[in-house]
């Protein structure tokens, strides 16, 4: 384990003093992982530098619930004296099954992962798998994380409690594509559930592609790296549309992510049920209703931001007082968010509370 004490800031192996730098293609490259800090990584993860083939590693036969539509990234909610909410945790699940919700994520940028311990964590993804069984909503548990024995940790305790999938962002501040490519086989080959790939930052095309192809289990992308929209087509293409790709980035041009094939989305909770409904409407052929639906999701970001953890509490999720924990910036994660480019200002519990009555009211399942 790390010592995190006293304000020590704990270095990744992959950031660590011993990076090399090589010429390829007469440009100078920068390699951000040394020879030995990525051997000791992979090796901590669990399966080591031989443990990379995955042949015996294969995915469930089937699913109960399936990997496509809606799926929110949940909100980590926290009392007032700061202690990680775990009845608000379970009511959200409970909150997407009643909904319609599709699916369901927890924890991941919009979650506050960073900022929580290696106990909330395995609490939190304890509460989320016990308030969903029974449910229609599969639920992804995230495991990245600093500490690659913790990678570990998080994806095997997800399997146990039967996660439907888990999801991973690549190791903070690493962008050889050999060593991104190396991290996912050790995740993909922790466990047998479907892996999604959670791409920022420079995570190219060709990367993915050679992700999906190599790594029995990852067959999901939710793709924030570059434009998606213009790389959405090329995937589909390239993996003979096996690769299902997901939005994120508060899922602002859900329409256009229809009309080119997404098979996922995921935005926030806070209207998770209405996006859930257009999404339906959508796929069962009524595409003008679809609009509407998300018409009105746009009009009421117009009014206040549908990032607001606010909203949880107008519609009575959470409680009052609940709040969240400030995080710091996530490498990758600039420019992102659902609040981005819609106006709207940030309104108290009551004004929301009468927002949505006077709008939203008829819409809103959960």
């Amino acid at each position: 384990m790390f010592d995190l004490s006293q304000g020590a800031i704990y270095t990744p192996l992959w950031l660590r003093p011993g990076a090399c730098h090589w010429k390829e293609g007469g440009t100078q490259m920068a390699h951000l992982i040394g020879t030995s800090g990525r051997r000791d990584f992979l090796q901590t993860i669990g399966l080591g530098i031989s443990g990379l083939a995955l042949s015996k590693i294969s995915v469930r036969a089937a699913m109960v619930r399936p990997l496509r539509g809606l799926f929110p990234i949940g909100f980590t909610p926290f009392t007032p004296d700061n202690k990680m909410d775990i009845e608000g945790l379970a009511a959200q699940v409970k909150f997407c099954n009643r909904g319609g919700v599709h699916g369901f994520v927890w924890p991941q940028i919009a979650s506050g992962w960073t900022t929580l311990s290696d106990a909330e964590r395995m609490d939190g993804t304890e509460t989320i798998l016990s308030a969903g069984k029974g449910g229609r909503t599969a639920l992804v548990i995230g495991v990245q994380s600093h500490d690659p024995e913790a990678v570990a940790r998080y994806a095997r305790q997800a399997e146990k409690l039967g996660a439907d999938a888990i999801i991973s962002l690549p190791p903070a501040g690493v962008t050889d594509e050999k060593a991104l490519l190396a991290y996912y086989r050790q995740v993909g080959g922790l466990t047998s559930v479907p892996l999604f790939a959670q791409a920022v930052g420079t995570m190219s095309v060709d990367l993915l592609v050679e992700m999906f192809k190599t790594i029995p289990t990852l067959r999901y992308v939710k793709d924030e790296a570059g434009n998606p929209l213009e790389r959405v087509t090329e995937l589909r293409q390239r993996t003979g549309d096996q690769l299902k790709v997901f939005s994120g980035q508060g899922v602002a041009t859900m329409i256009t992510e229809m009309e080119r094939g997404f098979s996922g989305h995921c935005p926030y909770t806070t209207l998770a049920d209405v996006f859930a409904a257009a999404f339906d409407l959508w796929h069962e052929g009524h595409k003008r209703e679809a609009f509407d639906m998300f018409g009105r999701i746009q009009a009421f970001a117009s009014i206040t931001p549908i990032s607001s953890m606010d909203i949880m509490i107008a519609r009575g999720v959470f409680k009052p007082g609940t709040k969240g924990r400030t995080a710091p910036p996530v490498p990758g994660s600039e420019g992102r968010g659902g609040a981005r480019a819609r106006g709207g200002k940030q309104l108290s519990i009551e004004e929301i509370r009468q927002e949505l009555d006077a709008y939203l009211k008829p819409y809103l399942k959960a």
